[in-house]
């Protein structure tokens, strides 16, 4: 996109998650608990898009994600493009993927699993379904759901 059509400004250093399905973008957003850093935000929702009808961007200035704070991103938006800013140049740009396991970070829906009875971390196993979808199948009871269903602690 050319500079004079850009409708966000551009960020001197930090972080942009693009591409966000505009449906998820305030959910993610409120995962990342956004509302508590004291850096300049900014939030677009419901953009025009190549690659979808509309989509989403989060630029945050002086401020890069945690790889955990990624993987919780990954879960409720796996199209999601993180871009690391330095200098107002693009220094890094990948696409985020669902990583093959997740750790502490999703409650399991099953009330009998071992990790609602016992002080214990859960633990899922990541996949895909047919449609690219990611599902997590519980390491302990083995009760598989839905990544945008997972209730994320």
């Amino acid at each position: 996109m050319r500079k004079e059509k850009m409708l966000v400004e551009a960020i001197r250093d930090g972080s942009v998650l693009d591409h966000i399905p505009s449906d998820r973008l305030f959910e993610i957003v409120s995962l990342l608990r956004l509302e508590e850093l004291t850096t300049p935000i900014t939030i677009g929702n419901n953009l025009q898009s190549t690659r979808h009808e509309r989509k989403g961007i989060i630029k945050v200035a002086d401020h890069f994600f945690s790889p955990e704070e990624i993987d919780k991103i990954t879960l409720l938006a796996p199209e999601v493009h993180l871009n690391i800013i330095r200098d107002y140049k693009v220094v890094e740009k990948r696409q985020v993927s669902l990583p093959v396991e997740v750790r502490g970070l999703v409650r399991c829906p099953n009330p009998k699993c071992i990790t609602a009875a016992e002080p214990m971390q859960t633990y899922f196993h990541v996949t895909r379904d047919t449609e690219g979808r990611g599902i997590l199948e519980c390491h302990y009871c083995g009760r598989k759901t839905k990544a945008e269903e997972a209730e994320l602690l």
